[in-house]
């Protein structure tokens, strides 16, 4: 625990610097304090998050797979390894392929997650009102219990080597935070290839041409095919948050959506 504590901190720091750079260079929104709004409450997140939540997390996954590997004849830890024809495949294939097949589902599961019954747990995590890297640790847990089940559990029965996951779970950390900064990069030509934090940031706007558009995490495809596409040209968005009312605090975020009377307006 003191290990990874102090690796938090570390990362805390690096990042800090990085995007401190980053977004005085290249900002989307210009003027915005590095102790804007929500800072402090993202802090804990970014303690709570690792820590707590992504602990929860693998349970909850071993939980719903004991019975998956049970109907295979397999224990947990040969399941998680590969089975079939899918892990007879050469490991690099296979990382390719989960790549691109967990981006669909996270696609999917993010639209889900942004239906009514759901959006209770994410609105957490688009209260942010003023968007930058720290933005992206604000997660309730429930929110990234589900949302990981959702896209683990299939590619697991599938027959996928998942240990492959290991070797770029960093790169797609790290860009899930990224994507969140307060820049203005939209990668140009490759504005419908790659996933870029002007694509994401307009998910984020509470301007109502931009709700509910931009759910791929990686891959822009998936919303140019299912029409939720939304990246004009020569614009970025200016305004965050969500209308519905969210605590400004990490304990009455944790509770919110359990809370009867928050959790009905949320997505009504």
């Amino acid at each position: 625990m003191q290990k990874q504590l102090i690796g938090l901190i570390v990362a805390f720091v690096v990042l800090s610097l990085l995007f401190w750079v980053a977004q005085h260079v290249w900002p989307s929104v210009r003027g915005q304090k590095t102790l804007r709004r929500g800072f402090f409450t993202d802090c804990i997140y970014g303690l709570w998050t690792p820590l707590v939540t992504r602990g929860i997390t693998p349970l909850a996954v071993s939980i719903v797979l004991l019975p998956i590997a049970a109907l295979y004849g397999m224990n947990l830890k040969t399941l998680v390894h590969g089975h079939g024809a899918l892990a007879a495949q050469p490991l690099w294939l296979q990382g390719i392929e989960m790549f691109v097949a967990g981006d669909f589902l996270g696609y999917w599961q993010h639209r889900l997650f942004h239906g009514r019954g759901l959006w209770r747990f994410h609105a957490i995590h688009h209260s942010s009102t003023e968007l930058d890297w720290l933005s992206s640790v604000r997660l309730h847990p429930v929110n990234d219990a589900l949302s990981r089940l959702i896209i683990a559990v299939p590619l697991v029965a599938a027959g996928f080597n998942t240990t492959v996951v290991a070797f770029y779970a960093p790169f797609t950390t790290f860009y899930a935070i990224m994507l969140h900064a307060n820049v203005d990069w939209d990668y140009g030509p490759l504005r419908y290839a790659v996933a870029s934090p002007s694509f994401h940031r307009w998910h984020h706007t509470s301007a109502e041409e931009g709700l509910d558009r931009n759910f791929s995490g990686g891959l822009p495809l998936w919303d140019l095919l299912f029409g939720t596409f939304y990246m004009p040209r020569g614009r970025r968005p200016a305004t965050f948050g969500i209308s519905e009312p969210v605590p400004a605090g990490f304990v009455g975020q944790m509770l919110a959506p359990f809370r009867t009377r928050t959790a009905a307006s949320l997505k009504s």
